[in-house]
């Protein structure tokens, strides 16, 4: 690209750091922004001098790369959670999440877990490995309630894909508003619904929201769903509910993550288990990517963008 400058014909424009190449061509098409590459891991170039925003690998850096990167302003995630950078970046330097980019295929997944449990398509894949031709009945997603507990992107994506299913969905954030629970309603909530997904982000009032209090609520034969953080549920207090038959879960997440071998998660029945994979899609980098550089438009345009961290989340 030749030399950088944080000057374009006389206009200013915005340098940010992009670890890859995927990344450089979506960025080179934002108005007033230039995007330098740079290697995760490695000295930056030294155009990171007039960087005001990096968009990071998946975990915070350690002091030696702030200080090379005297003009930060904003840090900007491909990921939708944020619990690994809170309290680690440096004052005064926001941070945006990608809120927006992987709502689609994580509600996917969970419709995808749910058809299969309802559907006993793991019982019929076994008997087809067996060569049996064994009819039963199963049971169906059509009329069951789902307690949606996180109602951001995540699930709004959720919710409009369940409703085309007769599913009848009820939405749980923090604070109540019009449509929507608050979590102090929960207790009064959890006996009333077939299923239970958990799409909060983690935080100090989200860890171990799930314990086993939470579950002795659900009712009889209800599903858990976990596409949050592992560490929301008490994995514990899960197996125990898990090894009477009386809960079934479906997991993306764990904790600890991914299980030690032993652990009672491999064996535990009633139990579908993924290793973390809601939002592994084809073309997830690519909307990621869209998330990021709307966000980076609004900062380079005078504005906030709209994913910013407050607090925890």
């Amino acid at each position: 690209m030749g030399e950088y400058s944080s000057i374009t014909l006389g206009i200013m424009t915005l340098t940010v750091l992009v670890p890859d190449d995927e990344g450089m061509t979506v960025l080179a098409e934002v108005p007033r922004v230039l995007p330098v590459r740079y290697q995760w891991g490695e000295p930056v170039p030294p155009e990171a001098a007039k960087a005001e925003v990096l968009i990071p690998g998946k975990h915070p850096p350690g002091e030696q790369l702030w200080r090379t990167l005297p003009n930060l302003k904003l840090i900007q995630l491909l990921s939708a959670g944020a619990e690994d950078w809170v309290g680690k970046v440096p004052d005064g330097v926001l941070l945006s999440t990608c809120r927006g980019a992987h709502g689609g295929s994580t509600a996917e997944w969970v419709v995808a877990v749910l058809l299969s449990m309802y559907r006993k398509l793991d019982v019929f894949a076994a008997a087809q490995r067996e060569g049996r031709w064994e009819r039963q009945s199963a049971d169906t997603l059509q009329g069951k309630r789902v307690l949606i507990i996180g109602a951001g992107d995540l699930g709004r994506h959720l919710r409009r894909r369940l409703e085309p299913f007769d599913a009848r969905c009820t939405m749980v954030a923090m604070t109540a508003r019009e449509g929507v629970h608050g979590v102090r309603e929960l207790p009064s909530l959890l006996g009333l619904h077939d299923v239970v997904v958990l799409m909060v982000p983690l935080t100090s009032r989200t860890r171990g929201m799930v314990d086993a209090a939470f579950l002795a609520e659900m009712r009889d034969g209800a599903v858990l769903v976990n596409v949050a953080r592992g560490a929301v549920v008490d994995t514990g207090a899960l197996v125990a509910e898990l090894a009477t038959g009386r809960l079934r879960a479906a997991l993306d997440v764990t904790d600890p993550e991914p299980p030690p071998p032993g652990h009672p998660l491999w064996t535990a029945p009633g139990l579908v288990l993924t290793p973390h994979v809601g939002g592994a899609v084809r073309g997830v980098r690519g909307r990621s990517y869209a998330v990021a550089a709307a966000e980076i438009a609004r900062y380079a345009g005078g504005e906030l963008p709209d994913n910013l961290v407050h607090g925890e989340y």
